[in-house]
C-alpha cells in the first residue's frame, strides 16, 4: 500500500517544471491528482500522462488569482475525485527587472499570482477541507528567495518572502481543523521558468548568453549542482504524507545547502 493511497491532491501550476514533478511523485505513492494550470491543455497533457500510467489524474484551466476561478476548480476536482486532501500551492512567476525599474504593473502582477493566489487557494481549499471533517494538507512553494533578496528580482522575492508568511498564519489559523500549513523553499531548479528568466536576462543586457547566469547563481551550491524538479518530490511526498503529521507552519530549505538559515 503506498502512503498516498486514497487521497485527492490539486497541485497548481502542475503542467510543467516543479509542479509537474510534485504530481507525478504524489500519482506514483497513490494518490488521485488535479492539475490545474493557467496552460488547460498542458495541464490535460499531464494527466494524461498520470493515466497513461495507471493513475488518476484530471487537468483544470484556472487562475489561481481569480477566486471564482479557484473555487470552480475546487468544485470540479471534488465532482471528478470525490474529495480534496491535500493542496500544492506551486503556481508561480517571474519577470526580472533591474531593481530600479521596477514598476507597479511588474510588482502587483507577480505579487497577484505568487502571493494572491497562494491566499485564495489556501482559504478555498481549507474551507472545502473543513466541510468534509477530516484535516488536510496544505503545501506551498517557497524559495531562497523568500529568505534573502537579490536585486535582479526584486518583487518575485517580496512574494516568496510573503508565501513563507501566509504559510505561519495559515498554519496558526487552520491547526484547530487537524490542516497542516508547510511549506519548501527551492534554490536554482532547472526548468522552463528558469530558462525564462535566463532569456529575459539577456534580452536587458545583463548576461550575454545562456547558462551564464544560472552557472554563477549555483556557484555557491554545497552539493555542486542545481537542482532538478525530481530532486524536490520527495520533499513534496513527504510534506503531503501522514509522515509529516506533526509538522506545521515550517518552511524546508530544498535548496542544496544554497542559503543556510
Amino acid at each position: 500500500m503506498s502512503r498516498l493511497d486514497g487521497k485527492v491532491a490539486i497541485v497548481t501550476g502542475g503542467a510543467q517544471g516543479i509542479g509537474e514533478g510534485i504530481a507525478i511523485r504524489l500519482a506514483q505513492e497513490g494518490s488521485a491528482i488535479a492539475i490545474a494550470d493557467l496552460n488547460g491543455d498542458k495541464a490535460k497533457s499531464v494527466a494524461h500522462a498520470i493515466t497513461s500510467q495507471g493513475g488518476k489524474a484530471i487537468g483544470i484551466a484556472v487562475d489561481v488569482g481569480n477566486r471564482a476561478l479557484v473555487r470552480a476548480a475546487i468544485e470540479e476536482t471534488v465532482s471528478a475525485l470525490g474529495r480534496l486532501d491535500i493542496l500544492f500551492n506551486n503556481a508561480g512567476f517571474n519577470k526580472p527587472l533591474p531593481f530600479m525599474e521596477v514598476d507597479e504593473a511588474n510588482f502587483t502582477s507577480i505579487m497577484h499570482v505568487n502571493a494572491w493566489g497562494v491566499l485564495v487557494f489556501t482559504q478555498e481549499a481549507a474551507r472545502q477541507m473543513v466541510a468534509q471533517g477530516h484535516g488536510g494538507k496544505i503545501i506551498n512553494t517557497a524559495s531562497i528567495a523568500g529568505r534573502q533578496g537579490y536585486a535582479e528580482f526584486a518583487p518575485y522575492c517580496a512574494s516568496k518572502a510573503a508565501v513563507i508568511s501566509l504559510t505561519q498564519a495559515a498554519a496558526r489559523e487552520l491547526a484547530k481543523h487537524n490542516i497542516t500549513v508547510n511549506a519548501f523553499a527551492p534554490g536554482v531548479v532547472i526548468t522552463p521558468l528558469w530558462d525564462g528568466l535566463e532569456q529575459d536576462m539577456i534580452d536587458k543586457g545583463v548576461i550575454k548568453q545562456k547558462g551564464e547566469f544560472i552557472e554563477s547563481f549555483s556557484s555557491s551550491i554545497l552539493v555542486g549542482r542545481p537542482s532538478k524538479p525530481e530532486d524536490l518530490a520527495g520533499i513534496a511526498a513527504f510534506l503531503a504524507s501522514a509522515d509529516s503529521d506533526y509538522i506545521t507552519g515550517q518552511v524546508i530549505m530544498s535548496d542544496g545547502g544554497m542559503v543556510l538559515v
